[in-house]
C-alpha cells in the first residue's frame, strides 16, 4: 500500500514544521505537575531522549506560567502550553512558549479568544484549537443531543472560521475522542472542508496495551488515507511509553524510519532459546539508536536464516548454539549465553557505519540522522476519498458559524 498525505497548510511550531510536506511529527505531554520544575525537566529529558519531537505541558495556573522560563530554558525540544478555562493564562504562556493550545468549548467568550490572538500574533507562535469529545460547546450539545463526530467537527470549523475572520491562519487543529469511530470520523469530515495541518489522536485511549491497540486501529486508518501531520498517542503510562508507541505506528505504515525494529518469530516447541526475553533485552538496550535498522531474533536454526532475510541484521538458535547474519548470510556462531551481547555490539557498530556512510553521502538522511524519515507515495484519489466504514452517511457542514 502507498499513501499519499493529504495536502495541508504548513506552520511551524518552535524549529519543527508541521503539515506540507513535513514528516509527521511525534509529541507527548509531560505527567508532573508544571510547577515543579526538576521533576518536569527530568521527564522532558527522558522523552527528548525516546526521540519526542514537541512536548505539551499543562497550565493549570500563574504559578504554572511562572515556571514556564526555567523549563524552556533546559529543554531542546518545542514547548506547548496546555490551557483551558482561564485565556490570561494562554498571554503570559505565549510570551516564552512556542505553541498554545486553547479548547473552544471552555475558553469562554469570543473576545476573550481575540485576546489570545493579538498575544500570540505578537509573538509569532501558532494556536492549536483543540476540540474533544467531553468539553464540546453547550449549544452543539444541545444541537446533537450528545457528543458526535459531527458536532466535533462543526466546533473546530467555527473555531477556524472565526480566527480566520480576524486574520488569524497560523493554526492546526485535533477533534480528539475516546470512542475510535468518532475521533476517525470527526477528522475525516474535518478534512474535507478545511487543509489545515492535523494533530491526530485517540483521547484516553487507556493503558499501554489498551491504548495502544485503539490508537494503532484508528490512528492507522487515519494516516493509511493521507490524513494527520502530528500525531500524540495518549496512553494512562510513563509518556515515554507514548512516544515509543507513536513511532511504532509511523513505522508499520512506513511514513518514518527510526531507530531499532525488532522482528522476532512469536515461538513455538521447536525454539530452544529464549526469544521473548532476547526481543525484549534489545528494544531496551537499543533504544539510544536512532539509525533505521532491522534486527531479527529467531529460534530456530533451520528457518532462521530464510525467515530474517530481510533483515540487516539477526541471529537464531538451537541446539546450543546460536548463528549470527548479515542480510540473510552467516557470519559466525555463537555460545547461546553470548548471543545477546553479542548482537547488540555488532548492532551498535553497523548503527555507527550507517551514519558514517550517510555523512560521507551527505544525504538529507544523514542530517536528520535518521530521524527525519520517508514518505511514500499515491494512494488513487478514489482510495483517499473512501469514507471511514462507519456504516452511516457524513454530512457537510455550514462554512460559517
Amino acid at each position: 500500500m502507498y499513501i499519499t498525505r493529504r495536502k495541508t497548510r504548513q506552520i511551524k511550531v518552535g524549529k519543527v514544521k508541521i503539515g506540507g510536506d513535513a514528516p509527521i511529527s511525534v509529541q507527548s505531554m509531560t505527567t508532573t505537575d508544571t510547577r515543579d520544575v526538576k521533576a518536569t525537566v527530568e521527564q522532558i529529558c527522558q522523552l527528548e531522549q525516546a526521540g519526542c519531537e514537541i512536548i505539551r505541558v499543562a497550565v493549570p495556573d500563574m504559578e504554572a506560567v511562572a515556571a514556564l522560563p526555567k523549563i524552556k530554558a533546559q529543554m531542546t525540544a518545542p514547548l506547548i502550553a496546555d490551557i483551558h478555562f482561564d485565556h490570561r493564562l494562554a498571554l503570559k504562556a505565549a510570551e516564552v512558549v512556542d505553541c498554545v493550545r486553547i479548547n473552544p468549548g471552555n475558553i469562554g467568550a469570543w473576545w476573550k479568544t481575540a485576546e489570545v490572538v493579538k498575544a500570540v500574533n505578537d509573538h509569532g507562535i501558532p494556536i492549536r484549537v483543540g476540540v474533544n469529545g467531553g468539553s464540546l460547546e453547550r449549544h452543539l450539545l444541545e444541537k446533537y443531543g450528545y457528543p458526535t463526530a459531527e458536532a466535533l467537527a462543526e466546533s473546530a470549523l467555527n473555531a477556524v472560521h472565526a480566527l480566520e475572520d480576524v486574520g488569524f491562519t497560523n493554526m492546526k487543529v485535533s477533534l480528539k475522542a475516546s470512542d475510535v469511530h468518532m475521533a476517525v470520523d470527526a477528522y475525516w469530515l474535518f478534512s474535507q472542508q478545511s487543509n489545515y495541518p492535523l494533530h491526530i489522536g485517540i483521547t484516553e485511549a487507556g493503558t499501554v496495551q489498551t491504548g495502544a491497540v485503539k490508537s494503532a486501529i484508528g490512528l492507522g486508518w487515519l494516516l493509511s488515507h493521507g490524513i494527520g501531520d502530528t500525531l500524540r498517542v495518549s496512553l494512562a503510562a510513563d509518556p515515554v511509553e507514548e512516544v515509543k508507541v507513536g513511532f511504532e505506528i509511523l513505522k508499520s505504515l512506513e511514513l518514518r524510519h527510526r531507530g531499532i525494529n525488532v522482528i522476532a518469530c512469536p515461538t513455538c516447541g521447536r525454539v530452544e532459546i529464549d526469544v521473548v526475553r532476547m526481543a525484549n533485552e534489545l528494544e531496551k538496550r537499543l533504544g539510544h539508536i536512532k539509525t533505521p535498522l532491522n534486527v531479527s531474533v529467531l529460534g530456530c536454526v533451520v528457518n532462521g536464516i530464510g525467515e530474517g532475510k530481510e533483515a540487516d541484521i539477526g541471529i537464531a538458535g538451537g541446539e546450543g548454539v546460536g548463528i549470527l547474519f548479515k542480510k540473510g548470510k552467516l557470519v559466525s556462531k555463537v555460545p547461546i549465553e553470548e548471543l545477546t551481547n553479542r548482537l547488540i555490539e555488532e548492532v551498535e557498530l553497523l548503527a555507527k557505519e550507517r551514519e558514517a556512510e550517510e555523512a560521507n553521502e551527505g544525504s538529507p538522511a544523514a542530517a536528520a540522522n535518521g530521524e527525519q524519515g520517508e514518505q511514500r507515495a499515491a494512494l488513487t484519489n478514489q482510495q483517499r476519498q473512501q469514507p471511514p466504514s462507519s456504516g452511516r452517511e457524513i454530512p457537510v457542514l455550514p462554512n460559517k458559524r
